[in-house]
């Protein structure tokens, strides 16, 4: 039997209404307030996400769990180092696992991607683009400690809000070549 997908609307809402809500609470409020914003509207999307679905979401319950702890150290700790260091260690967490998996010539993204591609890769496909975004993902949780260690709050909550987005689906985009290349038709040839 088939899990449910839930409606089509979930997944955005659970992947964008935080860093929507955190943008907008940043703008009229400031950062504390805005990262206890963050950890609630994560948290709920979350809870919305299990309530539609019928299943815990890895990603989104990994990224729940470090919002709410670094969100929750930012607020107790009144220090915003907190919650400036999370996009660096959600990033370096999944460099790290896809990396991890290469390791073991288990490309990560397969597994991730391959219901959403409308075909396949080849192996090699896999693994050349799961090593790319590994590596994008390091190279991400880099820029963000230097963005965060370097620029005013200001600069890097735009850059968390809008640049990492804009760099993400960029880096995508010029990964279309990779798929083309090693794109396969009959999953049995992958």
């Amino acid at each position: 039997m088939q899990q449910s997908r839930g409606p089509a609307w979930v997944r955005p809402v659970v992947d964008y209404g935080p860093l929507v809500a955190f943008f907008a609470a940043y703008m009229t409020h400031g950062l504390f307030v805005a990262t206890a914003v963050i950890v609630a509207v994560t948290v709920a999307g979350l809870g919305l996400s299990v309530a539609t679905t019928r299943t815990v979401p890895t990603l989104p319950l990994i990224t729940a769990v470090i919002v709410t702890v670094f969100g929750g150290l930012t607020l107790w700790l009144n220090d915003p180092a907190f919650i400036k260091m999370k996009p660096t260690i959600v990033e370096a967490l999944f460099a790290s696992v896809l990396a991890g998996g290469l390791v073991f010539d288990k490309p990560l993204l397969r597994p991730v991607l391959g219901m959403a591609l409308p075909w396949s890769l080849t192996h090699r496909g896999w693994t050349v683009l799961t090593a790319r975004w590994a590596a994008f993902f390091a190279s991400l949780a880099v820029l963000n400690e230097i963005v965060w260690r370097t620029q005013p709050t200001d600069v890097w909550v735009t850059f968390k809000v809008f640049g990492l987005l804009a760099l993400t689906l960029g880096f995508a985009v010029l990964q279309v070549p990779l798929l083309t290349r090693y794109r396969v038709e009959d999953e049995q040839e992958a």
